[in-house]
């Protein structure tokens, strides 16, 4: 839901930045407001318009090119006007900032919080104080975010650390990552996303590395290794398994889900959603160990399943992709809301 285009956070690893996305103006000072938000939001959500009931599951308060609480959202309040709407719908919201502005709107979630449920996550990069004021110069430091963590911890919200991205060479040590799951750790996140940094040929590129070379110019060469300059602006595999591995490691020491807990959207979901989801993290869980999976597929071919998967208990080895292993993971969660492998894998 991207309320405003553009950001004043001005985060130098953004690949809002990049051309694709179209952004007018400056980007990390120019920001274009949808005034109108609001006004379409509640038309898009009316039930009188749809054909069928809007499918449950989390609405995303957090843009892909701008973040909601970034500072001109005190003047325009548009994320509160919409997390009022939401709650008015009784809706289940997520939101992803960098902005210690949403405890303004503890109120709210934690009405929403009652009827249905809450989660606010803050994107890190590190909890390095020096390291974010050079890569994230418009955004609250590391140690104020953590103690808005904690703040809404005690307004009983639940909260997540999306470790994303870390910046090679930067900020993906194993010092520097074993830092940030501790203070994360600390303040009693729910859960870890976890991610590394993609480069986009063009302005994104330029950006960053102009910012990279005041950091340490002898890092450029390492760039110019582990990005190819595909169209995605992604690293090599090995890279992205090499750090994967080691946030595996670590959070195995210190206990913390690598994906949302079941607990907060098992009684959100349909079944076949619900299914489909602990397939994906399940996949995603496997691979962080190195290990091949069969569940992505799985997942996937469920997904395009419209029957209830509850009519179809006696024929699910029928369906391609679903072996013994699968099907019995698929019976469990339908009976109890989760897989206890899933579980295992999520903490251990």
């Amino acid at each position: 839901m991207n309320l405003y285009r553009g950001c004043t956070h001005n985060c130098v690893y953004c690949d809002g930045r990049a051309e694709r996305y179209y952004v007018d103006g400056e980007f990390g000072k120019d920001v274009s407001v949808k005034v109108n938000a609001i006004e379409v939001l509640r038309h898009e959500l009316d039930p009188k318009r749809k054909r069928s009931p809007l499918k449950p599951g989390y609405i995303m308060v957090g843009g892909g090119v701008g973040d909601s609480y970034q500072p001109i959202e005190e003047t325009y309040q548009l994320t509160r006007k919409t997390l009022l709407l939401l709650s008015e719908r009784k809706l289940p919201v997520h939101i992803l900032t960098k902005s210690t502005l949403v405890k303004r709107d503890v109120d709210i979630l934690k009405k929403i919080n009652q009827r249905n449920k809450a989660i606010v996550s803050f994107s890190f990069s590190s909890t390095d104080e020096v390291i974010s004021r050079l890569f994230e110069p418009g955004v609250p430091s590391p140690q104020k975010r953590l103690e808005t963590i904690s703040f809404l911890k005690e307004n009983n919200i639940a909260t997540g650390l999306f470790l994303l991205p870390v910046i090679p060479f930067v900020t993906d040590d194993l010092e520097m990552m074993e830092k940030t799951i501790q203070d994360a750790k600390n303040v009693g996140v729910d859960f870890i996303i976890f991610g590394g940094m993609t480069i986009k040929e063009g302005k994104q590129k330029e950006y960053f590395l102009n910012i990279l070379r005041r950091y340490d110019p002898k890092l450029e060469i390492k760039y110019q290794m582990i990005y190819p300059g595909n169209k995605w602006g992604g690293a090599i595999p090995q890279y992205y398994n090499r750090i994967h591995l080691l946030f595996n490691t670590l959070m195995k020491k210190y206990n913390i889900p690598k994906r949302i807990p079941p607990e907060f959207f098992k009684d959100i979901l349909n079944k076949n959603d619900l299914v489909v989801v602990i397939l994906e993290h399940l996949d995603y869980l496997l691979k962080l160990e190195g290990k091949k999976s069969p569940f992505g597929y799985a997942a996937h071919t469920i997904s395009q399943i419209h029957k209830p998967l509850s009519t179809l208990l006696n024929d699910l080895l029928a369906i391609k992709g679903i072996g013994k292993t699968t099907g019995k993971i698929i019976r469990e969660i339908l009976l109890t809301g989760t897989s206890s492998y899933y579980e295992k894998l999520l903490k251990g």
